[in-house]
């Protein structure tokens, strides 16, 4: 089900300024041409859209704390690129520093994190495993030591060639985190997972008097803290939609992955096999989507090395 249109977050009035992730560059840049300002990155689009708005405004984007950050009503926005050649666990901690001085007085809803040789080993420490570490300890400085209360929905995959790149949405209302029964909270994994865990909620539920939005995290074949199915791509995407339904019942949008109650579905598919992109659509058409949902194909490298793929998804319903 590869569809050429661009995954929607938010209505599309006509306004003065989007933010805007696009894939496919060939590395990670902040492109300010005109009044819509775009974060490229190095994922290269296997299929459906291109590019990714994340929020669209009346208001120019203005540059806070590092941050290029767009304002609309209650809801912000923002894009962030680490500075070159930057060590990736100093690069994470500062760029979270950033994002939290730009949004302060406003909640933290999804953040997307595009880490540069994701799998890579420095040192005896997996690149994940140090963008972790940076990460949790600005969550730690910005929150206490009680932070994982306050974690949204995330996704860290890999881009290459870099460097560390961030989006992200927050706002005014306050918004509900959930986690999978069947999962350990990411927040609680062992130390075999690396020194720090890593620092995101399963998903966050966001309401208002318009509509309601579910931010479902990147989601893969993990049941308790453990890998399942490895080497076996079908294997892992049953666990994967397993544990999607899962979530999506927790948070409210029903068993059926919101599709019974008419939510509107844009999902993101990470595939670190670009020859599984075949198996992995006619998987994903069986057993998954259905007309209208918005779905892009892309080729990353995974949080971790013996994960096939990631799925993630925005599910959107007016009230």
């Amino acid at each position: 089900m590869l569809r050429p249109e661009s995954t929607i977050l938010a209505p599309r009035p006509s306004l003065r300024s989007t933010c805007r992730v696009i894939f496919g560059a060939s590395a990670a840049r902040i492109d300010r041409t005109g009044r819509t300002s775009t974060l490229e990155v190095g994922l290269p689009v296997l299929g459906g859209a291109p590019d990714e708005v994340l929020l669209q405004t009346s208001h120019a984007s203005e540059t806070r704390h590092g941050c290029v950050m767009f304002d609309a009503g209650t809801e912000t926005a923002g894009l962030a690129v680490a500075a070159p050649d930057t060590d990736l666990e100093t690069a994470a901690r500062d760029l979270y520093r950033q994002l939290f001085a730009a949004t302060r007085g406003r909640r933290l809803y999804r953040v997307w994190n595009y880490v540069p040789g994701i799998n890579a080993v420095h040192a005896g420490l997996e690149n994940y495993r140090r963008f972790c570490r940076g990460r949790s300890v600005a969550f730690e400085e910005q929150f206490g030591v009680d932070y994982q209360r306050q974690l949204p929905a995330a996704s860290a995959v890999g881009a290459n060639p870099g460097p560390l790149a961030i989006a992200f949405l927050a706002g005014d209302a306050a918004p509900r985190h959930f986690e999978n029964p069947r999962q350990v909270p990411a927040f609680e994994y062992p130390a075999d997972y690396g020194p720090r865990p890593p620092s995101f909620s399963r998903a966050t539920l966001v309401e208002s008097a318009e509509r309601r939005q579910l931010f479902v995290s990147g989601t893969a074949a993990i049941r308790g803290h453990a890998t399942i199915a490895v080497g076996d791509l079908p294997g892992q995407l049953a666990c994967t939609r397993e544990n999607l339904h899962i979530i999506a019942a927790t948070a409210g949008a029903g068993a059926d992955f919101g599709a019974a109650d008419d939510w509107q579905r844009t999902l993101k598919v990470y595939i670190r096999h670009a020859r599984d992109l075949a198996a992995v659509s006619r998987d994903l058409d069986d057993h998954l989507l259905r007309p209208g949902d918005i779905v892009t194909y892309l080729h990353a490298d995974l949080c971790r090395s013996d994960l096939q793929v990631e799925i993630e998804a925005v599910l959107t319903k007016d009230v």
